[in-house]
């Protein structure tokens, strides 16, 4: 399959420039101006052509709660905000804690055929918080194990899993969270399990990224490691760099401005080095009873572009780097970037193009959002995966 794309403006995190990107069988072949092809073309004049977006922390539901979501509900609202590889959290029923399960997911991923998929393991085995026995059955292909919706609360069992993470190549991912401390302080029991998390890692050598980081002094912790050398990454959620003072429910809360300031700030200062949505859909049902989570796959570029880069806090070039180049490297993978060689995953998008976000348009099983009528800039016109457009705006 060929695609020629010509007249975007090109942007990833590294470049800037008026042009045409060429893709045959699947993959970037050429970049540049006036390129000539016999294959179908696009005219993106007036558009931003940038990689596509890579989603650190997704929630897709199946197998088990597909009232919520399925892969392919999923599918489609990846793309349509656009993304064309996820990372998928291991809370399913059952657990992401055998092979049988991941694959089965995999599965289901390239049955529905429109995005690429990490699918991620459970560190203690169906989270029963002590037995970690099952990560020796992984195969390579995990590359990240999570207990995603909470933490190992266990200190000696998360250090030995880090012990053996490292060993077996894996990255540890954190939902820090001391949950004997969460109905007392949520900002404690963030600050606390962040510091543990990130001592374990210094101790082990293990690779941890830590998830939806929320507080200021979680931040500061992470820069001192950082500082140090430690083998740390990190992500912050577009509600949490967006929103303060909000009582909309999620996990880790919606915290105050001053650590809205201090994770923008941090941002700027190169310290973060992913934006995740945690996209976590519920029934309207669940939401009502108190379900913590935002539906956030299909609005997190434009959140991001306005506040960060209509802000100007930052430039396009960095949230390309936050959002597509980052993720592309911590899973390891080839995108993230306009250059041959690379996947032809690639998204236009109209940064000039203003409208309201109705989560009745979601493509998703979940409508909830604390967005619902909010007013952002940069809109995705079309998802390219692989040369193939599997995304496109209705007009």
């Amino acid at each position: 399959m060929e695609l020629l794309i010509r007249h975007a403006r090109v942007v990833d995190c590294s470049q800037d420039f008026l042009g045409d990107v060429y893709i045959k069988n699947g993959v970037i072949n050429k970049i540049g101006k006036n390129l000539e092809g016999n294959c179908r073309t696009i005219d993106a004049k007036g558009l931003v052509l940038m990689p596509s977006l890579v989603d650190l922390h997704v929630h897709f539901r199946e197998p088990g709660f597909t009232d919520k979501e399925d892969i392919e509900s999923g599918c489609r609202a990846a793309v349509r905000g656009g993304y064309t590889m996820v990372n998928l959290m291991a809370n399913t029923n059952p657990p992401c804690s055998s092979m049988k399960t991941i694959n089965y997911v995999l599965k289901r991923i390239r049955e529905v055929g429109l995005i690429d998929a990490h699918q991620c393991a459970t560190i203690t085995n169906n989270f029963d918080g002590e037995d970690i026995s099952h990560l020796d059955e992984l195969s390579g292909d995990v590359k990240i194990i999570s207990e995603d919706g909470k933490d190992v609360m266990n200190g000696g069992i998360m250090l030995k899993a880090m012990m053996k993470a490292r060993k077996l190549g894996k990255i540890v991912m954190c939902h820090s969270e001391d949950g004997s401390l969460s109905d007392i302080d949520m900002r404690l029991a963030e600050n606390i399990m962040t510091w543990r998390n990130i001592s374990f890692s210094e101790y082990t050598g293990c690779p941890v990224h830590i998830a939806h980081v929320s507080t200021k002094e979680s931040m500061e912790y992470i820069i001192r490691a950082k500082s140090n050398g430690a083998n740390i990454t990190c992500e912050v959620t577009p509600h949490h760099i967006v929103l303060s003072g909000n009582n909309y429910r999620v996990n880790p809360p919606i915290r105050d401005a001053e650590d809205v300031n201090y994770l923008v700030d941090s941002i700027k200062k190169g310290w973060v080095d992913a934006i995740s949505t945690d996209h976590a859909p519920h029934t309207k049902e669940d939401k009502q009873r108190g379900a913590a989570g935002i539906s956030g796959i299909e609005t997190a570029f434009s959140l991001c572009y306005t506040k960060l880069v209509r802000g100007g806090h930052i430039t396009l070039n960095r949230l390309s780097q936050l959002m597509s180049r980052n993720p592309s490297r911590i899973l390891k993978v080839q995108k993230g970037l306009i250059t041959p060689g690379y996947d032809g995953d690639l998204i236009l998008v109209d940064l000039n193009v203003d409208y309201i976000i109705r989560s009745c348009e979601f493509k998703s099983k979940g409508k909830n959002t604390p967005f619902e009528g909010r007013r952002v800039f940069g809109k995705v016109i079309k998802t390219i995966k692989a040369g193939k457009t599997v995304f496109e705006q209705e007009i």
